[in-house]
């Protein structure tokens, strides 16, 4: 969060998002598209199930908690995107030749702040990093870096700006973060013995 601050208040928009979008390479056009597919609600559907596997895992409150911070902070992100109504790189330069692009890729003109996949990762990788046990805890480094490449797949793939992406990260761990304390103080009406 910090480092994201300061590179807003050091760089400028155009000057972050040539920085990421300007250094493409044929490998990266490959694995970004996949990457950038980690923040879409269908993946992280299938990755919020995948924990339902282990026992301790299997109860409603795992499933109230995931759902309901992957959801309403995907909720809140649509909102302000409809509030802000910005327009996405390829709208903003009015030289589109500037801006790298996969022909392929889907391009998007507007509602860009803030970006949803990135919301959606952080929140899903931030509830998942929360209830790792212990002795895992120290792996959260990489649902962390997971949810970093998202949020760098959305500006590769010219489909946001940098401040696109910070936002989504602080809103999807923000009010996850929210979620998951509001949830704990009300875990013993899940599990209460009947």
């Amino acid at each position: 969060m910090v480092a994201g601050g300061i590179a807003l208040l050091v760089g400028n928009k155009e000057s972050l998002f040539f920085l990421i979008n300007g250094n493409h390479t044929l490998s990266l056009d490959v694995i970004m598209p996949y990457v950038t597919g980690i923040g879409e609600g269908i993946a992280i559907s299938l990755i919020l199930i995948m924990p339902l596997y282990f026992k301790n895992f299997r109860n409603w409150w795992y499933v109230t908690a995931a759902a309901s911070t992957t959801i309403l902070a995907s909720l809140l992100t649509q909102v302000l995107k409809s509030l802000f109504a910005a327009p996405r790189p390829l709208s903003y330069f009015t030289d589109e030749s500037l801006v790298h692009i996969l022909p392929e890729w889907k391009q998007h003109h507007s509602r860009s702040f803030p970006s949803g996949h990135t919301c959606g990762a952080f929140a899903m990788f931030f509830i998942l990093s929360c209830l790792l046990p212990e002795r895992y805890r120290k792996y959260a480094i990489i649902f962390f870096f997971l949810a970093l490449a998202v949020g760098y797949s959305r500006i590769y793939l010219a489909a946001h700006f940098f401040a696109d992406v910070y936002a989504g990260s602080i809103v999807g761990v923000g009010f996850s973060a929210i979620v998951l304390l509001v949830l704990r103080h009300y875990q013993p009406v899940f599990f209460k013995k009947t």
